[in-house]
């Protein structure tokens, strides 16, 4: 049987991870104590349901769980289980984002400061941390893009230096999107929005398309961002990058940056095996 530890820092991202590891057939349970992993287990193995794999979760919320880790991993592998421990992380910044935004307390403590209590719970983590199977660092993932890695690695289909490339237009009047790697502003192209027959289309039409991509000027600006971005690409997943998102903006997000959004991807999809285009304001922008 599989079994699954996902433990980590507060608000990096392991809920998102649960939930989709129960979509992929794995028996999920939360804060469970230390002292009946091993009776689940054998509960789990001996029924009659069919699972894929045991994911438990367990973190600084149950505070009897880091007296006896080690030994609770031990009993479980000593009866042939494989047991892989996934760390969440995510850089303090971050997390004290996530936390203002969601405006929760921290689990640590309900006393202290959110600041005080990811210290606190890193410092409390860092001997689990040195034990994981894979430290699975979130600080710039969306949470589809987490979901995304989650599956691929439950699956299999994650291949060292894999780069997952989304491609995603976007209108500067709504803000830029914070996960952008590489943000590219084509507000300089002519704007189909103040031609009549187009206003009220967007890039994915032909007429739209073909207005925006068939202008010298757009040919110009291909000739130089295409290159650019074969160049820089690799140099992100020698990196060690897995997930890079390249927003291309426009003023509202429906014209001119879904048309060369697409373009960028269908570019990229002739060099790379895993690209993904979306249009983030597309329907904002529609009049």
């Amino acid at each position: 049987m599989r079994i699954i530890v996902i433990t980590g820092m507060s608000g990096s991202g392991k809920s998102t991870a649960v939930r989709a590891l129960e979509d992929e057939g794995y028996y999920c349970i939360d804060n469970l104590p230390i002292r009946l992993f091993k009776r689940f287990v054998d509960l789990i193995v001996k029924s009659d349901e069919s699972f894929k794999g045991i994911v438990l979760v367990a973190d600084i919320r149950g505070r009897e769980f880091f007296k006896g880790y080690e030994s609770a991993f031990h009993k479980i592998t000593e009866l042939g289980h494989t047991v892989e421990i996934y760390f969440f992380d995510a850089l303090d910044d971050v997390l004290l984002r996530r936390f203002s935004e969601t405006r929760r307390r921290h689990p640590v403590d309900d006393t202290c400061t959110v600041a005080e209590g990811i210290r606190i719970e890193r410092d409390r983590l860092g001997g689990l941390r040195q034990m994981a199977t894979r430290i699975i660092d979130t600080s710039e993932f969306t949470v589809h893009q987490l979901k995304d890695f989650i599956l691929r690695i439950i699956r299999g289909e994650e291949k060292e230096n894999q780069l997952v490339i989304e491609v995603q237009s976007f209108g500067f009047k709504y803000g830029v999107p914070l996960e952008s790697s590489i943000v590219m502003d084509v507000r300089f192209l002519p704007n189909p929005f103040f031609v009549p027959e187009l206003k009220g289309s967007s890039g994915l039409d032909d007429a739209v398309r073909d207005y925006v991509l068939d202008n010298v000027v757009t040919a110009q600006f291909i000739d130089y961002f295409f290159p650019l971005l074969d160049m820089l690409l690799p140099a992100h997943r020698q990196e060690g990058k897995s997930y890079l998102t390249i927003s291309i903006g426009c003023t509202g997000g429906r014209h001119r940056s879904v048309a060369i959004a697409e373009a960028t991807g269908m570019h990229l999809q002739e060099l790379w095996p895993s690209v993904r285009i979306i249009h983030r304001d597309i329907e904002k922008g529609h009049i």
